[in-house]
């Protein structure tokens, strides 16, 4: 669905663009004419930048905008401008310019001895879907006087992760430790577990739990649902009680983290009831739900088209002092829409603009046309009148279906 491809979207930005970098600046290299030295305001006059990004659809116009500014990796709006323009490049299919630019990174003075530098390269190309030359950027950290690090390796994993390419990630975390002589740590562990169990392969991740143990390194919270979400994935239930007792073994607690993952997964296997009564036994266990936990649970009932329990859940989200979120809200007026209850979706749709939000467009164009066909005419206009606020640029498309409607 649109509105779930977004927020996945926009959660990969806020993960990559996290990535810690500790680079120091210098002024650019010899043959790319790159602007003068960084600075504080740098990141000021990224902001215009940034917003010239985003509205740019030519692949040789991005590019140039890229190139005539001086974007820092060290600063958060920088290295956003930088994942907006390789994100709008790949959906254009541009890959050659995507190396051209990225290459051309590395020529920067900057670049050498800067390890934060490459490990922010390799991940851009991940984001591209180009891992050979994350790899090979991998294999060059030498040339550039960087000494590779656990840093880079997780950089390259990521780079893997963001791509969706879990089979070469997977490789990677098998292969490249020992050939460069690098010692994982426990993040570096859990990307690795992430993957095995993502690629199908959960019960490979014993295996990593057993060399975490004799490296010395400490399982968290993080590494134990990575594999309860794979088990579960898998439909091996046997083994997700396995998890849950080394859980105990470990002295970890199953804490928020552990039981949204267990209800978003029962919810995904669409056992919302299962998934209800896990909510009731962490309550029960003092541990406090949030949206999240709650938005996995709407989902899961809308899918199995349990409407009436998934509204009822707005409720007892109240009752207990969380505020349901837009997330909450869109996701229930969209799985109403594709139920057909449109006059239910519309009355939900009022509860979200009393609170100021709209849903995505797609959804809102389903329920306008929804209630035509029910002759709720009004309701219609009511919602078209909205539309064309919050959506201008197709406000003449809807001139046309109000034009239509009876007065």
């Amino acid at each position: 669905m649109f509105l779930f491809s977004r927020l996945r979207q926009a959660c990969r930005y806020r993960f990559y663009c996290t990535i810690a970098s500790s680079s120091n600046s210098s002024e650019a290299d010899s043959h790319i004419k790159w602007p003068g030295p960084f600075s504080p305001s740098s990141r000021v006059e990224s902001r215009p930048v940034l917003a010239r990004l985003k509205a740019e659809k030519d692949p040789m116009r991005i590019l140039e905008i890229c190139r005539s500014t001086t974007l820092n990796p060290d600063a958060y709006i920088d290295r956003i401008c930088f994942s907006i323009a390789i994100s709008k490049l790949t959906e254009s299919k541009h890959f050659e310019g995507i190396r051209q630019f990225l290459e051309e990174l590395k020529t920067r003075q900057d670049f050498n001895k800067n390890e934060s530098f490459a490990c922010h390269v390799m991940i851009w190309y991940g984001q591209a879907n180009m891992l050979e030359d994350a790899v090979l950027t991998f294999k060059q950290l030498d040339e550039f006087g960087i000494t590779r690090s656990v840093k880079s390796l997780y950089a390259l994993l990521v780079g893997c992760q963001i791509g969706n390419n879990y089979e070469e990630l997977c490789r990677i975390f098998l292969e490249f430790p020992k050939k460069y002589g690098i010692e994982p740590n426990l993040d570096t562990y859990n990307v690795g577990i992430k993957a095995f169990c993502i690629a199908g392969k959960s019960s490979s991740a014993y295996s990593i739990l057993a060399e975490m143990d004799k490296k010395g390194v400490k399982p968290d919270e993080a590494t134990f649902g990575n594999l309860l979400a794979g088990f579960y994935n898998e439909e091996k239930l046997e083994d997700v009680g396995k998890v849950l007792k080394l859980m105990v073994h470990y002295g970890i607690k199953p804490g928020l983290t552990t039981y949204n993952t267990r209800i978003q997964s029962l919810c995904k296997m669409k056992k919302s009831c299962e998934a209800r009564a896990l909510l009731d036994g962490m309550i029960s266990r003092g541990v406090k739900p949030n949206t999240a936990t709650y938005c996995h649970l709407i989902h899961g009932l809308c899918k199995e088209g349990k409407f009436n329990a998934a509204t009822k859940l707005f409720g007892d989200m109240r009752t207990r002092g969380i505020k349901p979120t837009a997330t909450c809200h869109f996701t229930l007026i969209s799985f109403l829409c594709e139920g057909e209850r449109f006059e239910d979706a519309f009355i939900a749709t009022q509860k979200c603009l009393k609170q100021g939000w709209l849903p995505p467009y797609s959804v809102m164009t389903r329920l306008v046309n929804g209630l035509m066909g029910l002759s709720k005419f009004h309701d219609a206009k009511f919602l078209i009148k909205h539309i064309k606020q919050k959506f201008k640029i197709k406000n003449g498309q809807w001139d046309e279906i109000e034009a239509k409607l009876p007065p």
